[in-house]
């Protein structure tokens, strides 16, 4: 009797374990509970359709939560926009809720441009929700410099709002910051003194402002606000001084260039002079064989070289008077001193 009362035990347990498994495998393939929730929420879906998305590889609670929401908005989605979105790669709950939000705001968006704006990277809901309310970008200092060469340095807080019919395509944050940058240094630039942008500050806002910088970028400027302005360096007068360091630097070069070359010639002109010398020498060395070859020839008497060699002894005995006396004027200068 206990026996057969245990076998009869384990036999309906292995059922009810059985029977949990069977279960649990029809639950998850089959969302049942899903398929309620959305019947009640007046979603028509069939139990054959999820059974479907399972098959396709998708997730069926990311396609029906979205479209139960989207439903009760008031959107008239289907099913197939949802499901194509998702095997896009596409996130359909912000979708949705970005189409909720621009309901509520009254902002004209379709699925479809909101699709494709998600699907370009961009965060659709963000950019909603930027749309009723503006965001404030912070330029990072920018410096400028005047006409009178005097620095100054700008920080400027943009107020931008979303523009979703330009949102795919259109430039982002960056661009508006490099162009609110150019702008004010182009404004500064052409200001006559650093103290026209101290005075007034609104000439910046009103002068970028008015170039349109937000074309082509997915933003609107509404506003360009100065938050601060301070004078820098003088570059004007920086820039003079090194321009005349870089004058004197040269005026250097080209006087070391004149030196060398006056060296130059100077180191040319004592060569010659030791040129000269030696050809002085070598002439006089020929001179004695000269005198001969006249002597020889007749060209002079023995009278006229004997009249030379005493217009020669003169010369050196009237040299040699002379050296004493420069001896005994320099004796007396050295005894004055």
């Amino acid at each position: 009797m206990i026996e057969l009362f245990e076998g009869g035990f384990i036999g309906i347990l292995l059922i009810a374990v059985l029977a949990i498994i069977v279960l649990s495998v029809f639950f998850s393939f089959f969302p049942v509970m899903l398929w309620i929730s959305a019947l009640a929420s007046g979603v028509k879906i069939g139990i054959i359709t999820l059974v479907a998305m399972r098959l396709r590889r998708v997730t069926p609670s990311r396609i029906v939560n979205p479209l139960i929401k989207a439903t009760k908005a008031g959107l008239g989605l289907n099913i197939n926009q949802l499901e194509s979105h998702f095997l896009a790669g596409g996130n359909v709950d912000r979708v949705v809720n970005a189409l909720i939000a621009a309901q509520r705001a009254n902002i004209p968006l379709e699925f479809e441009r909101a699709a494709a704006i998600d699907l370009a990277g961009r965060d659709v809901l963000q950019a909603v929700q930027m749309s009723v309310n503006p965001r404030v970008i912070e330029t990072p200092i920018v410096s400028a410099v005047a006409k009178d060469g005097i620095e100054v340095k700008v920080r400027a807080r943009v107020t931008v709002r979303a523009n979703i019919d330009r949102l795919v395509g259109g430039a982002g944050e960056e661009t508006i910051i490099a162009r609110v940058g150019e702008g004010i240094v182009s404004t500064n630039g052409s200001s006559n003194s650093h103290k026209d942008v101290l005075e007034n500050p609104d000439l910046i806002s009103r002068t970028v402002l008015s170039k349109g910088l937000d074309a082509g970028t997915a933003f609107e400027i509404l506003s360009i606000d100065i938050a601060d302005v301070d004078v820098g360096k003088n570059i004007g007068a920086f820039l003079q001084t090194e321009q005349a360091e870089a004058d004197k630097r040269i005026a250097q070069a080209k006087a070391e260039e004149r030196r060398a070359m006056a060296v130059a010639q100077e180191q040319e002109m004592k060569a010659r002079v030791v040129e000269m010398r030696a050809r002085v020498v070598e002439s006089e060395s020929e001179v004695p064989l000269a005198m001969a070859e006249a002597l020889r020839s007749g060209n002079i008497g023995v009278m006229d070289y004997i009249n030379m060699q005493n217009l020669e002894a003169d010369t050196q005995m009237r040299e040699a008077l002379g050296k004493p006396n420069e001896d005994s004027d320099r004796d007396s200068t050295n005894n004055n001193r």
